[in-house]
């Protein structure tokens, strides 16, 4: 065989191989690159403010934590054919149930809210109303899940998670010192010591790399997708890339501030936006599109990963490959939070940094309980057959369980009694 014909079966099996990674991609990179939604822009915002680059370290750490607890939503899926909050009820009963069920539905509508902040907070840096940003994102998805097909649904949201990648140019346009990156972002450091603000923001970082709906979402949107065992490998690699790009993003965005803003005091993204827009008009731009495109994924995501669950629980066809009329309730339920989590977000005085604060208590009740529930799911031999937990999964997922389930206490005493660590 010549190197011409080489070359040549060399290009049609990597043709191949993409042809079907693009077939079986889209749960994982979405649910990873919407996990960057708005709260966790304005985490990395002003991680990288603060800190300079010296928690990159740290955020690369949380790529794999991800990928593993993803992973195994994978799994459990494509061999269960059910969704998360199914998959509690059946296993744990009622009171588990309702109470995933419950805890799930208020942490997701709080967030919807946080979504929602971000989104009319990046527009009007361009002067546009909240009033029209909120009527055309609800238009929008509205249109999404309407068309009565997953796999447009699935592009549309694809696309956007390529404009998420939008904070990589936007880096590399305010000429950061490579060598200072490597030096303080790769060796693990502790600026300036334990204090207590570098432990809510390392809490902080923790809570935008793990959440709670992500595991439903996944688990339901692997279902809806129609994923089988024999598409698994597929899938994780598919999470694996998302688990890259939500890492990669949020090392950009904090090399960003932390070589335009490092030292300057800053509340949110929005406000990074605007400053940074007082320096470089495109750099600032590109960070307030970045937040409305992640405000956007995270309202993509959080509004299915309710409706899907309540459709599990109560027995409502819960597909977005059916129309309207074929599953009223679904679509009812989703349209319902929107606009309840948008008259949140438009009322005069509504205590919205509250409802941030109130956001990461309530995840601490879930998470933990959710972690543990996904892996007693994974080592049922019955359930899960040849794809349960093997003894290493189980050792990195307990691991990550007791890791989150110690910080997760600290940070809810932390955000109660933020004299605490003083």
């Amino acid at each position: 065989m010549n190197l011409l014909s080489k070359i040549f079966y060399s290009s049609r099996r990597v043709a191949k191989f993409l042809k079907l990674f693009a077939l079986i991609a889209g749960p994982g990179i979405i649910v990873m690159v919407a996990d960057n939604d708005a709260g966790g822009i304005t985490t990395y915002a002003v991680t990288g403010a603060k800190y300079g680059y010296n928690l990159i370290w740290f955020l690369i750490l949380l790529g794999p934590v991800a990928y593993i607890i993803q992973e195994m939503t994978v799994r459990l899926g494509a061999v269960t054919k059910r969704g998360h909050a199914e998959a509690i009820f059946d296993a744990f009963g009622p009171f588990w149930g309702w109470f995933s069920l419950f805890d799930l539905g208020l942490l997701d509508f709080l967030t919807l809210i946080t979504e929602f902040i971000g989104m009319t907070a990046a527009l009007s840096i361009f002067h546009i109303p909240p009033l029209v940003t909120i009527i055309a994102v609800i238009l929008l998805m509205g249109f999404m899940v309407i068309q009565g097909r997953y796999w447009t649904w699935e592009k549309i949201a694809m696309g956007f998670c390529v404009l998420n990648l939008i904070y990589i140019p936007a880096a590399f346009m305010v000429n950061p010192p490579i060598s200072e990156i490597l030096h303080n972002g790769l060796i693990p450091n502790i600026p300036g010591g334990f204090t207590n603000d570098f432990f809510f923001l390392l809490m902080a970082n923790i809570g935008t790399t793990i959440a709670p709906w992500m595991i439903f979402f996944q688990q339901s949107s692997v279902v809806d997708k129609g994923l089988q065992e024999k598409d698994i490998l597929w899938s994780k690699l598919d999470t694996m890339v998302g688990a890259f790009a939500t890492v990669l993003v949020a090392v950009f965005i904090i090399i960003v501030t932390g070589t335009v803003l490092r030292g300057v005091n800053i509340e949110d993204a929005a406000q990074a936006s605007q400053m940074i827009m007082g320096i470089n008009k495109y750099v600032g731009s590109f960070m307030a599109i970045g937040l409305f495109d992640a405000g956007l994924l995270g309202a993509i995501c959080i509004s299915l990963a309710s409706s899907w669950a309540f459709g599990e629980v109560f027995g409502w066809a819960h597909s977005l490959n059916y129309k309207v009329k074929e599953a009223p309730w679904f679509y009812v339920f989703y349209f319902v939070t929107l606009l309840g989590a948008a008259a949140v977000v438009l009322t005069p005085g509504a205590p919205l940094i509250l409802i941030t604060l109130f956001v990461q208590v309530i995840a601490v009740t879930l998470l933990p309980a959710a972690l543990v529930f996904l892996i007693l799911l994974l080592n049922d031999g019955d359930l899960m057959g040849k794809y349960k937990n093997t003894a290493s999964q189980n050792f990195w997922a307990v691991t990550i369980v007791l890791a989150i389930v110690v910080l997760s206490t600290l940070y809810a005493i932390s955000a109660l009694f933020p004299e605490i660590l003083k």
